[in-house]
This record gives structure tokens, sequence and C-alpha cells, in this order.
């Protein structure tokens, strides 16, 4: 009985150490830049854009589908950041914790 009551305690505790976690996150900015720092996106930590900067010497006449193409390129940047950000907060998390092989959080 000791060792269920011992389980439900690390499982409490790694529900708070998880819910803190995902607080950090969302309150976490990552930029993605392309074409040089000519398009720059910021990003909060839910994945959702919050603003972006476009230099004014690529506003010009039939360069739209350029403009386009970093946007987009700057927008994947900054969600590979955000993965990777989250990744790595979930190793430190999870970092110690006797879970099988190949067994990954969250699930």
């Amino acid at each position: 009985m000791k060792d269920i009551m011992g389980l439900m305690k690390q499982a409490k505790e790694m529900q708070s150490k998880m819910e803190n976690m995902q607080n950090e996150l969302a309150e976490m900015e990552v930029e993605g830049f392309a074409g040089g720092g000519l398009v720059k996106i910021t990003m909060n930590g839910n994945g959702q854009m919050s603003s972006v900067m476009i230099d004014p010497s690529l506003n010009k006449e039939g360069e739209m589908d350029i403009i386009e193409d970093l946007v987009m390129a700057a927008h994947n940047d900054a969600k590979a950041k955000l993965d990777a950000a989250k990744a790595e907060k979930t190793q430190e998390l999870t970092s110690g914790l006797p879970l099988p092989p190949g067994m990954k959080l969250p699930f």
C-alpha cells in the first residue's frame, strides 16, 4: 500500500510540474526570421503570431510572391524554435524519471 501512495504522490507532483511548464511555455516568445532579417515573426508559446515585421524595401510592385514566401519561411523558423524549446523543457522535466525506453511525455 505504501508503494501506491508513493506513486500517487509522484503523479501529483508530476502533474503540478507539467502545469508549471505549460504556463512557462505559454508566456514564452520566439522570433523567426527570413530573407536575412527582412521578415520577422514573433510567436507566443501557444503558437499564435503576435507580430509580423516586413522590411519596407520588399514593398515593390510584383514582389508579393516573394513576401508571401518569406512570411511563410519566418513562420516556420519561429515554429521550429518553439518546438525545440518545448522539447527542451519537457526533457528537463522528465529527466530522472524511471520511464520505460521509448516512452515520451507528454503522451
